[in-house]
């Protein structure tokens, strides 16, 4: 119980993971193929900007919470954006039969 104690992670920590997932979420969107793969990884991607949001209001300016209203919003577009994503999703799928985004080069059709 010490010795995780003595390692609280620090700002350059939050920093590292938050990055970490931001670049996990690109590898998804440049490799994947499928819409909804590429939607839930643009999702990890967001959800690292919101991270930093609440990392840096936590460490920079503590007594304000500018830092988690901006994320809360961001989240809510976020859900807002999932729900237009699978709308479009559902109707490709419905129309073509596939979620491969190199097999789908217009929505007109």
């Amino acid at each position: 119980m010490e010795l995780l104690v003595s390692v609280a992670p620090t700002f350059k920590h939050w920093l590292i993971l938050s990055a970490a997932l931001f670049a996990i979420g690109l590898y998804g969107v440049l490799a994947r193929k499928n819409a909804i793969s590429i939607l839930m990884s643009i999702e990890l991607m967001l959800n690292s900007a919101v991270f930093n949001l609440v990392v840096f209001n936590r460490y920079v300016a503590p007594e304000g919470a500018d830092g988690q209203v901006l994320a809360i919003f961001v989240i809510a577009v976020a859900a807002a954006e999932v729900v237009v994503g699978m709308a479009i999703f559902v109707t490709l799928f419905g129309r073509r039969k596939t979620l491969d985004v190199t097999r789908v080069a217009s929505l007109k059709d």
